[in-house]
């Protein structure tokens, strides 16, 4: 176990590498490849319940993966874990595993809740193991900039657990944007506006202050808190899939569903850092001091301006995020259909037409009878996991690695930080990673740990 000098070196670490990153520029090419020596990957999982429980069944699938050793916080994720792969050994604490196993590991998998991606994510590629992260990348703006320069400097591989990238519908809606099919592109839509969502992932708050027990003894509550505030335990309050709703922990909904929506728009239309960004919120939220100190909103408008490019029809692009209580507008949604609209997808508007991707489904071009006899470059499903252990073992580039998917998250991020201060158009000045309009919004660009992480 490393010891408290160490762990407070990391902060020291984190808001050093914070100010270098200020000048240095996102490089945006893929990292090197480095094949495993053996031929097989040795694969550690961090985080085996909920998501972390789907990602390792996906990475023990690939015939080339061994999976040596699992850590989770919580034991009963262990035992189950433990049961699937007996020679696997296990940990509670991710910075033991990797003092135990780090000549042992070529990969981590990083599937806990988002206030600890970057510390296990960076000790990762400090010690040149490849990284799959689930998404948003990190929990702040910061923290998303320094892994991104940071994992092109160490030449590891890695990607976004943005799954969805490698599905043909995503992928098609890569190609069809590049191809120019729809003109200059003016506008687009992204929304998620799942049935259900509101009420099972994004509670009201404000956090409880009765019901609070001692952490059951199969939960290791210290290390689940990791870097945020430590405060009691509550049973089915944010272990294990509640912790979305809070700020200390999660990202809200934007920075969940958002990446997945952004994805496919951000690289067919070849996009860079944004300009501004506003957004409006749910209105008891705004108008709550306890909610807006604790909780995300349960529903966000968020606008984004980013430059234009060849691919647009200016020198600006405008992107709009609609979310919880917040929709696409009328006009837009009646293209394709008003009452069947899909609750999560990105819209395009070009000037010859527009394209619709829904989420986990194939892209449309609009007005349908205008593009019937176009030929979709339609791409073929293909296993993100695997893809990734591919790359690793000498393979070509993952579809989401840090470079290209960095710079992306930043983006999404930076609309949580919007939400924070709603109305208040924010201007981005994405080199010195600060916004020189409203100097009271860069305190949410990175946050404090915990004292010892």
């Amino acid at each position: 176990m490393k010891n408290k000098n160490q762990f407070d070196s990391r902060r020291h670490f984190l808001l050093k590498a914070a100010t270098a990153a200020l000048a240095a520029p996102i490089l945006l090419g893929q990292p090197l490849k480095a094949a495993s020596p053996s031929g097989r990957l040795q694969h550690a999982c961090i985080g085996v319940g909920g998501m972390g429980w789907g990602d390792l069944n996906q990475f023990k699938k690939h015939a080339n993966v061994d999976i040596v050793a699992i850590c989770d916080v919580d034991e009963k994720n262990l035992k189950r874990a433990s049961e699937l792969l007996p020679h696997a050994r296990t940990y509670t604490d991710w910075r033991e595993m990797f003092k135990q196993e780090s000549d042992k590991i070529d990969s981590v998998n990083v599937s806990v809740p988002d206030h600890n991606h970057f510390v296990i994510a960076i000790e990762a590629i400090r010690r040149r193991k490849h990284v799959y992260c689930q998404k948003p990348m990190c929990h702040d703006v910061a923290e998303v900039r320094i892994l991104t320069l940071e994992a092109t400097k160490a030449g590891v591989i890695t990607q976004l657990g943005t799954q969805v990238a490698s599905t043909s519908g995503d992928r098609t809606g890569v190609e069809i944007l590049k191809s120019g099919i729809i003109g200059k592109v003016k506008h687009a839509y992204l929304c998620s506006n799942r049935p259900g969502a509101v009420a099972k992932y994004r509670h009201v708050g404000p956090r409880p202050t009765e019901g609070i027990e001692n952490p059951p003894s199969h939960l290791h509550w210290d290390n689940w808190i990791g870097t945020a505030p430590m405060r009691p335990y509550v049973p089915n309050i944010y272990h294990q899939a509640i912790w979305r709703t809070w700020q200390d922990f999660g990202t809200g909904w934007s920075g969940d569903i958002g990446c997945h929506i952004f994805d496919a728009v951000w690289k067919g239309l070849g996009m860079k850092n944004p300009i501004s960004v506003v957004a409006e919120v749910q209105k008891s939220w705004q108008e709550s001091p306890e909610r807006r100190a604790d909780t995300w909103p349960q529903g966000n408008h968020i606008t984004w301006t980013f430059p234009g490019n060849e691919k647009t029809e200016s020198d600006k692009l405008t992107v709009e995020w609609f979310d919880g209580e917040f929709y696409p507008p009328k006009e837009i949604r009646a293209l394709f259909s008003e009452t069947d609209y899909p609750a999560e997808s990105a819209m395009i508007i070009g000037t010859e037409g527009a394209l619709l991707i829904p989420h986990q489904k194939m892209p449309v071009l609009l007005p349908e009878a205008k593009f019937k006899s176009y030929q979709q470059p339609v791409k073929p499903d293909r296993n993100h996991y695997h893809h990734f252990v591919d790359a690793c073992l000498g393979g070509e580039k993952t579809e989401s690695h840090f470079a290209q998917s960095g710079p992306m998250t930043e983006a999404v991020l930076l609309g949580t930080v919007a939400i924070r201060v709603p109305d208040q158009l924010l201007v981005w000045d994405a080199k010195k990673m600060k916004f020189p309009n409203y100097p009271e919004a860069n305190k949410y660009i990175q946050r404090k740990y915990r004292k010892g992480w």
